[in-house]
């Protein structure tokens, strides 16, 4: 019996867009969220990733091979004021998963980490080792789930990889994002106006590079490590990603302050040397390819 790959967070941005990939490859899928069924009408089964029993369940009516693990708050803009939630849905969350792939040993776990685990970093290139100090409990919890994957395979050896996703964009992602903004604004015709960003860098990633690395990291030969970070491979300024909008949409109108973002981490440039040599990754999508198919997204939805 062909056995299914178990996607959590099926109606979120990258969880959706692994689904459709993996699916798109001719294999079986089953998907997972809180609402049964995605923006776009594909089905999902409801699930709540704290509920052990009724994971146990699903994994009972669909025989799985492998997780790929994206359920979870998507950032650290999410539940900000409900630091319990976060820890109950990210954590135990990631405890349900672990679990579940001991108890019915499954092949391989993936997990969507976030370079949020890092907080702020030192001088880059940033490799995969340097101590973690998140400064958001976001951050903190995708730190405290890789630790967890990392002891579940030294104790239980549940072969479990965790990959570090800078910020995502891209079409399907709905939630705060400033290229969806300085997007949205050009199309209505507004202006961009933002208290920082001017000198601020951000490392964007495009949801098909990080769909790619999370495939990469569900069928790679045992890797030699556990954690990975996966960038789009720039480094730019809010500024500049302002600057490629304007290319992309001429009528924008977009102005920054400098300074940092105030809620977001400063990173220096992450090292992604590894990912491709181990795995086998490169980012496909350079700034401008990637925010033309978000805008082309984001107009075709409004209207």
């Amino acid at each position: 019996m062909e056995r299914h790959i178990l996607v959590t967070g099926g109606a979120g941005l990258i969880g959706n867009a692994v689904r459709c990939a993996l699916e798109a490859q001719g294999r079986k899928v089953v998907a997972i969220d809180l609402v049964e069924r995605t923006r776009e009408g594909l089905p999902l089964v409801a699930c709540d990733l704290t509920d052990i029993h009724r994971l146990h369940a699903v994994a009972a009516e669909y025989p799985l091979d492998a997780v790929i693990h994206c359920g979870a708050h998507s950032g650290p803009m999410v539940a900000r004021d409900n630091p319990y939630s976060m820890v109950q849905v990210n954590v135990v969350g990631t405890a349900n998963m672990l679990e579940l792939a001991r108890i019915h040993q499954l092949r391989r776990l993936v997990f969507c980490s976030s370079t949020s685990a890092y907080g702020d970093t030192p001088e880059g290139p940033v490799p995969e080792d340097v101590v973690l100090r998140p400064t958001s409990v976001y951050g903190g919890s995708k730190a405290a789930s890789e630790a967890l994957l990392w002891t579940y395979w030294r104790q239980f050896g549940v072969d479990a990889l965790a990959i570090r996703l800078s910020w995502v964009y891209g079409p399907g992602r709905t939630t705060d994002c400033v290229i969806r903004t300085m997007i949205e604004d050009a199309l209505a015709g507004r202006p961009t106006r933002l208290p920082f960003g001017q000198d601020f860098h951000r490392q964007f990633l495009h949801v098909e590079d990080a769909v790619a690395a999370l495939l990469l990291a569900l069928d790679a030969t045992p890797p030699p490590r556990r954690i990975y970070t996966a960038t789009g491979g720039t480094y730019v300024t809010l500024g500049e990603i302002g600057e490629v909008v304007k290319r992309v949409l001429p009528q924008a109108d977009i102005a920054l302050a400098p300074g940092p973002d105030p809620v977001d981490e400063v990173h220096r440039r992450f090292d992604i040397s590894a990912i491709s040599r181990d795995l086998g990754y490169t980012p496909r999508f350079d700034l401008e390819t990637g925010i033309r198919s978000y805008a082309d997204w984001i107009a075709a939805r409004a209207g």
